[in-house]
């Protein structure tokens, strides 16, 4: 099959506007069409009423605004013809069988030859879809489940028919994977297909079981949560979330698909409680509430939780579970607990782990492909086989028929092993004949993760690694809490500055695998010494960060960052002095330490002045680029894309935005090769700056703003700091600064910063809320 170059999307509601703004984040042309309005003249008002509604959406669904400008609306009466340019079509119409049939003649007509159909259905069998289409339609058919919302849920379910082409399936997946940056897992023609199929249970029994069980909303999330490995929402929060009053919709679409022997129909019950909430409006986050509401009361918002039992809200509490603390110790020591916590969560883990063993083969060919669907359908961090072999398949299988639960197959298959085990290096999962098989991994995906079981490190401490990824390329891994920067990264990075020329590597990658690149430097490290007056460690610490930073800017080997996630402060800065970044499409960089009181001092600052001061669209002179770096400095201005972190000069037009988190590392390792083949380290620079001019006319500025009220007494300083570095200091504009004068303003501007006690309120009061205070 050719590959997917222009798109059309049916529907522009909910789902179908976040389909189209994600293949438009990808660079495509997207058609979104829709029906009629019922009144009015523009008979494209639907289509264009959701593009409008993707410029002011939080979170985005769009990249960048600009991207709107690749959607182009119209309807279903007067623009069919313009499928004939596309070549996929994805249907995400109303849940009626007889709509969509209706729907797909029309397309039929005017499709091209060669172009793929697709339905998002989440509950319509794709036998049932296709029934009664030609069989041309039924080769080119396929189901693409997205999940809500399509930009920043990963997983894309693909189901074919007994008809659909093998290369249609290919150029789906590859076009999932490739461009919209999916992880696209292939599942069998059954209801709910994996995610939902088995996320609709767990939702049923984590509400049913709480009301059973006698917890309060709070106690209840505090279990279905961290210990888990789910979402901090919960599963209340969760519901609040997606909204309330989906859930009935979604249940009984389960039933009537659903085969008459499956566990869902013995365990579902209808709840009045929530059939009241509803009917009262509470439908959640979109409603006037639900299980939880923010309510002002004295002037302040206070988050209030529903009472199961009363349907009263009152204060939300901690929960004091001993439970919930007996689950850091792991997650057989939660569900053993005695408490009303433990016992509920062997409750709806006991019920949802064995009814998704039950499920394979029938939803999926395999294991991994559940865990997959739960992990990126769900933002589990484990799997359903992940979290059976935490607790132990043959204690777990033992325990399920004590308490005269049906053992599935699967699990006494799997007997005293595990449905996931480590084999000469590699991960291997459980299949359903008995034997362990590869974890597959897609042409262009290189994982950390496996490098790291197929080997061991090159060197490294507490806080980073070194990793040998493969033709003399080494890989800089931070693994520090919320991998912050400290020195143990810095000592690291020092030692790959020497172990590169001295045995033979030819380029160093900068990356991991965690939920973020880096949240900044450990400022509690900076606390603790500016509490003890300890100045000249402090001094020397912001140093050595100077020093490593110019040092990988300067090597004589090519570095490249391979950032996901958040890179702020610190981490963005050490991406700042890389030769080239290959970033996820999903990374948020900004230099924030103006919100702890601090200004940039590891070469933030010289790195965004070169930037802006050599960018050919803007305005020459000292003074603008000047005055656009302390705009974003001093608002804090993060990109909340790679796309937006351009457009701020975060990357670079050279740099490149990866759609697909899983293929960062191997297309930097490739980068880093095609670079080192004639690699030569960059020239240190001179800047062109205003002087005392300049920091004068910021500082004035900075006035105006505290004078209006947006700014506050210490914003002032921290304002004057910064401007104080980004002028030059007292350089005359007619001479240049090295980047090497503007590290020690830096280093003076966050040392002097760290000695007023503003700055130390602000630090201690991030590290203790995780929220900026405005003093």
């Amino acid at each position: 099959m050719s590959s997917i170059e222009k798109v059309a999307v049916i529907g522009s509601g909910v789902m179908g506007s976040g389909i189209a703004a994600q293949a438009a984040n990808a660079g495509m042309d997207v058609i979104l069409l829709d029906i009629l309005p019922k009144e009015g003249s523009d008979r494209d008002a639907i289509a264009k009423g959701a593009i409008q509604r993707m410029l002011k959406t939080n979170p985005a669904p769009l990249m960048h605004q600009r991207n709107a400008k690749r959607i182009r609306p119209g309807n279903v009466e007067d623009h069919l013809q313009w499928l004939g340019e596309c070549d996929l079509v994805i249907e995400v119409v109303i849940e009626n069988l007889e709509i969509k049939q209706a729907l797909y003649r029309k397309i039929d007509q005017h499709r091209k030859a060669s172009a793929i159909v697709t339905s998002n259905t989440s509950t319509i069998p794709l036998a049932h879809l296709v029934d009664g289409m030609g069989e041309d339609f039924r080769q080119h058919f396929a189901v693409t489940h997205f999940f809500n919302p399509p930009r920043y849920m990963r997983l894309l379910e693909l189901v074919a028919g007994p008809d659909t082409h093998a290369g249609v399936i290919s150029t789906l997946r590859d076009f999932g994977d490739r461009m919209l940056g999916k992880s696209v897992v292939d599942c069998k023609d059954t209801p709910g297909f994996i995610a939902n199929r088995i996320g609709i249970l767990w939702m049923g029994v984590a509400v049913r079981f709480a009301f059973e069980d006698d917890l309060t909303v709070e106690e209840a999330d505090s279990i279905i949560g961290k210990p888990m490995g789910i979402p901090k929402t919960g599963i209340f929060g969760l519901l609040d979330l997606v909204g309330i009053d989906l859930q009935p919709h979604v249940e009984s679409s389960m039933l009537a698909t659903l085969p008459a022997e499956d566990m869902y129909r013995d365990i579902h019950r209808p709840s009045a409680f929530i059939e009241k909430m509803i009917a009262q409006g509470s439908t959640g986050r979109k409603g006037k509430g639900g299980f939880y509401r923010l309510n002002r009361t004295g002037g302040k918002k206070v988050k209030e939780a529903l009472d199961l039992k009363t349907g009263e809200y009152h204060p939300a509490n901690k929960s004091a579970l001993a439970s919930v603390e007996a689950g850091r110790k792991g997650l057989r020591a939660l569900v053993e607990h005695p408490d009303r916590g433990g016992q509920y969560a062997w409750r709806v883990l006991s019920h949802t782990l064995s009814y998704a063993a039950a499920l394979v083969p029938q939803i999926a060919d395999h294991i991994h492909a559940v865990d997959e669907a739960m992990k990126n359908g769900y933002a589990w961090k484990w799997g359903p086989f992940e979290l059976i072999d935490k607790l132990g398949p043959q204690w777990f299988a033992k325990k399920l028929a004590e308490q005269g639960m049906t053992v599935p197959p699967l699990l006494q298959q799997v007997g005293e092993g595990s449905f996931y085990q480590i084999e000469n290096g590699k991960l291997q999962y459980f299949g359903t004949d008995g034997s362990y098989h590869n974890v597959g991994r897609a042409d262009g995906v290189l994982l950390l993760a496996d490098i790291k079981r197929a080997g061991e490190r090159i060197d490294g401490n507490r806080s980073a690694s070194l990793w040998d990824i493969g033709d003399k390329v080494l890989c800089l891994e931070f693994h520090s809490k919320m991998n912050a920067i400290d020195e143990g990264i810095m000592a690291v990075a020092s030692k790959a500055l020497k172990i590169i020329p001295a045995q033979g590597y030819r380029a160093l990658v900068i990356h991991n695998e965690g939920t973020n690149f880096s949240v900044g430097a450990n400022v509690g490290v900076g606390l603790f010494a500016a509490n003890i007056a300890a100045w000249p460690k402090i001094t020397e610490s912001v140093k050595q960060g100077q020093d490593v930073y110019k040092a990988l800017k300067f090597a004589p080997f090519p570095v490249v960052g391979a950032p996901s996630g958040m890179a702020l402060g610190g981490g963005c800065e050490v991406l700042l002095h890389c030769d080239a970044l290959e970033a996820h499409a999903e990374t948020y960089m900004g230099l924030v330490e103006v919100g702890v009181g601090l200004v940039p001092a590891w070469g933030g600052c010289k790195e965004m002045l070169l930037r802006w001061s050599e960018n050919p669209r803007h305005p020459k002179g000292p003074m603008p680029a000047v005055s656009k770096v302390f705009e974003t400095v001093a608002t804090a201005t993060v990109g909340k894309s790679a796309e937006e972190s351009r457009a701020l000069l975060y990357l670079r037009p050279s740099d490149n935005i990866v759609m697909n988190r899983d293929r960062l590392l191997a297309n930097a390792k490739e980068r880093a090769l095609v670079m080192a083949q004639d690699y030569a380290p960059p020239e240190p620079r001179e800047l062109t700056l205003p002087g005392p001019s300049g920091e004068a006319a910021m500082t004035l500025a900075l006035n105006d703003f505290h004078r209006a009220g947006k700014a506050t007494d210490h914003d002032v300083t921290v304002g004057k700091k910064l401007a104080h570095v980004l002028a030059g200091g007292k350089v005359d504009p007619t001479e240049t600064l090295s980047e090497d004068k503007l590290f020690t303003l830096e280093r003076n501007a966050i040392v002097s910063l760290l000695r007023t006690p503003q700055t130390l309120d602000r630090i201690e009061h991030m590290l203790e809320t995780g929220k900026p205070l405005r003093n």
